[in-house]
């Protein structure tokens, strides 16, 4: 018998190892699978797209937010891995009735240090967490004496555009990446308009590929109405995926910043 507390404070008994996981989380997918866990993982949501094996084999149970239940039920799992922000409180309830249901709330880095620390123990896979954390931690390591200087949005959605508020997860890696969020004041994930970013009189404004994907048509319509300010498209997984992607999102951050600083 070993016990866990999840991120939501939720402690967790478990009399063996879980052999039978569901991940309701793309970015704790990708985890699971870095952690070796390939036979273990028996079931996916739609928007688990890494690895691609496991996108293209493993059951589906639906999506992040429409859980299907029954599907859930038929892959008889001893432990489901889902998110405070990702997937819905009701559902994660209901799905409590099937088995143990461990939630991660990740706002910061040092959050999704701890959910890869946890997640290794409940797993047994406490050797290769700490080999993920050694390597995301000596990646990051190199980024804190970046100066933040340039104003920065971050758009995540269109009609309306959406943006982050400086309580969330990406918010916390734009500052490592070294970029000054200028809606740090708001709450979560704010819809503005342009004359908001103008107002702020930003130096940068970064679409991100996800949830809303951002393509060059959008930036040639957006700089119309910004003529003054830096657009550019960024890669949203390295700022919003809080896995194992966070050994490259490192890496990524610093070429982002010497791509913007040639331009």
């Amino acid at each position: 018998m070993f016990e866990s507390i999840d991120q939501l404070g939720r402690k967790h008994s478990f009399e063996n190892r879980p052999k039978h996981i569901v991940s309701l989380v793309p970015s704790q997918t990708e985890l699971l699978h870095d952690l070796g866990l390939e036979n273990e993982v028996v079931g996916i949501t739609k928007f688990c797209i890494h690895p691609t094996e496991w996108f293209n084999n493993k059951p589906s149970i639906g999506g992040t937010k429409n859980v299907k239940m029954d599907a859930v039920k038929a892959l008889q799992p001893d432990l489901i891995i889902a998110n405070k922000e990702e997937n819905v409180k009701e559902q994660i309830e209901a799905l409590e009735a099937i088995a143990p249901v461990w939630v991660s709330d990740v706002n910061h880095l040092k959050d999704a240090l701890a959910m890869i620390e946890a997640i290794g123990n409940i797993t047994n896979t406490n050797q290769k967490a700490q080999h993920l954390i050694k390597e995301i931690n000596s990646g990051f390591n190199q980024l804190k004496t970046t100066n933040t200087t340039l104003k920065t949005a971050y758009l995540i959605w269109r009609k309306p555009y959406m943006t982050v508020g400086g309580d969330t997860y990406i918010n916390d890696m734009l500052q490592y990446a070294g970029f000054e969020n200028v809606f740090a004041n708001e709450k979560r994930y704010p819809a503005i308009t342009i004359e908001q970013i103008t107002e702020k009189k930003c130096d940068l404004l970064l679409l991100s590929s996800e949830p809303y994907p951002f393509k060059q048509q959008h930036i040639e319509a957006l700089q119309a109405a910004l003529p003054r300010i830096k657009i550019v498209l960024v890669d949203g997984e390295m700022f919003s995926w809080y896995g194992s992607r966070l050994i490259a999102a490192a890496s990524y951050f610093k070429t982002l910043q010497e791509t913007i600083r040639l331009h």
